[in-house]
């Protein structure tokens, strides 16, 4: 059963990036007709665009602005949060922290539409916005994951050896961060997706026009009745990622655990 259920979930998860990674490339004739028809595989959107021909390519926005936001955020905070652990200087591990703490109260979805209405249509502006606001929390984690072994004597004997500071903090202290960073793997594309999504559901962000999931749903909400595929189609593949990843990380968090309590 549970192997069941963590197929389930890695499929849930895997279409919906197998379609934004490679739909791009299928060689699908696209065409054109009238508003809410039933041509083509899945029927046109309201400006008589193919559904079909829109899910193959609208998904490397919608999901690829998420995935970057989180690379993005791992990167930046990731290296704060190291910084911070190994650091002898409590100047400069409150200098490194404290900014971020002002970023932690602020509304997330109310900063990055501000972000993108300034930068209107631009993919990068959001996905900056996306991954900035998860510093923070990055930062926090990854600090408080390696403080234990950042402070330790394996890292002290190292720096006698005069090893260098990407040497002692990627090959040993970077690995004891591996496990409470897989667990929040997770819930952190699931968030980038969401937020991802809303702006560009809200009209905040791409273009009307653009194919992007979020863009399509938000366009076409007024011809459900119509045409529903139109609207059900890429609505399902962000609710079928974000949910494939969610019991991921979930399947993830109970193996450590357990792993935890053998051990112990």
């Amino acid at each position: 059963m549970g192997r069941l259920r963590g197929g389930a979930a890695l499929g849930l998860a895997l279409v919906p990036l197998v379609v934004a990674v490679f739909g791009p490339f299928v060689p699908y004739d696209a065409r054109e007709g009238l508003p809410y028809s039933s041509e083509g595989l899945l029927g046109t959107d309201g400006l008589g665009r193919d559904v079909f021909g829109l899910l193959l390519v609208g998904g490397r926005s919608a999901l690829g602005m998420a995935l970057g936001a989180v690379v993005l955020a791992y990167v930046v905070g990731g290296l704060i949060g190291l910084t911070a652990a190994s650091t002898r200087h409590r100047w400069l591990d409150e200098g490194l922290m404290r900014p971020l703490d002002v970023l932690l109260p602020l509304p997330s979805l109310l900063v990055i539409s501000v972000v993108a209405v300034g930068w209107r249509a631009s993919a990068v502006a959001i996905t900056v916005a996306v991954a900035m606001m998860n510093v923070p929390t990055v930062a926090r984690l990854v600090r408080a994951a390696a403080l234990d072994a950042a402070s330790g004597p394996v890292v002290e004997a190292l720096r006698m050896q005069r090893e260098s500071w990407f040497r002692i903090q990627l090959g040993y202290v970077g690995r004891s961060v591996l496990g409470p960073v897989a667990a929040d793997l997770g819930t952190r594309i699931t968030l980038a997706v969401f937020l991802v999504a809303s702006v560009n559901f809200l009209g905040l962000g791409l273009s009307p026009t653009a194919p992007d999931w979020a863009v399509t749903v938000s366009r076409n909400r007024e011809g459900l009745l119509l045409q529903p595929w139109s609207v059900l189609a890429p609505a399902l593949l962000l609710v079928s990622f974000t949910l494939g990843f969610n019991l991921l990380a979930d399947r993830l968090v109970h193996r450590s655990r357990r792993l935890v309590e053998s051990r112990a």
